[in-house]
């Protein structure tokens, strides 16, 4: 049975990096995106040349219907998933906490939040046991910023962060029994162009010199993290978090 993995927010950065990672370990890949769909078809092809399938599908992952759709294109295009990376996720312009509004907050939580858990149900209804399915694997992105708060720059994103590690702690232990491993990963300062939606593109190297390591992180780092979780040599591990976040 072939291998098969959906991974949100695949069109650049981490997700992307996740894709071709898991497509060079013999993935099948779904690379879900929401806007650059010129970029999500680029990683579309170069899995294609490494002789995996792949498909680009376009949904919003914070819309259930967006969700189920995504999900049953997989089903019809792919085959029976294996494996979810919740990836996808928005930052908003660097800004303290007062100065945040309604409108922003409910944005990226709805995002950040909301679109892993619609994620996550989709995929427990494929995989678990209980609905005669043969197991699998859910990787969740977080980010360093749940354990550091992100103060002055992202609170509402270091809080959406803790919500998807809470998330992490809770649904492993619901769907153990059900053969599925649910595992997280927090990355911390990755060169990604995340840092330009946030209003800071050189941000890495500027906080680059207080992390132990004294660099930034590249996205096949994160990725090769997520690579070991969803392989079969991490078959003993749920509920745990990988920090690739160069000691910090």
């Amino acid at each position: 049975m072939n291998k098969v993995a959906i991974v949100t927010g695949a069109s650049r950065g981490i997700g992307a990096a996740t894709a071709l990672r898991l497509a060079s370990d013999g993935f099948d890949v779904c690379v879900n995106y929401l806007n650059n769909e010129q970029a999500a078809n680029a990683v579309v092809e170069n899995i294609r040349s490494m002789g995996q399938k792949a498909i680009a599908v376009k949904a919003d992952v914070a819309k259930e219907n967006d969700v189920k759709r995504l999900f049953e294109i997989v089903d019809k295009d792919i085959g029976t998933l294996n494996t979810l990376v919740n990836n996808a996720g928005i930052l908003l312009p660097q800004s303290r906490l007062v100065d945040m509004n309604e409108e922003r907050i409910n944005k990226l939580l709805t995002t950040n939040v909301t679109g892993y858990f619609l994620c996550c149900k989709e995929a427990i209804k494929r995989m678990s046991t209980l609905y005669g399915g043969h197991g699998g694997t859910i990787i969740n992105v977080s980010s360093a910023a749940s354990r550091l708060g992100s103060a002055g720059e992202y609170i509402d994103y270091a809080a959406s962060k803790g919500a998807i590690d809470t998330l992490t702690i809770g649904l492993s232990k619901e769907v153990s029994p059900e053969e599925i491993r649910v595992n997280c990963v927090r990355p911390g300062l990755i060169y990604t162009d995340m840092h330009r939606d946030g209003g800071e593109p050189g941000r890495v190297d500027r906080l680059k010199h207080e992390l132990p390591m004294q660099r930034g992180g590249k996205a096949e780092e994160v990725a090769a993290a997520i690579a070991w979780l969803a392989s079969n040599e991490s078959s003993y591990t749920t509920g745990s978090f990988i920090e690739v976040s160069g000691g910090r």
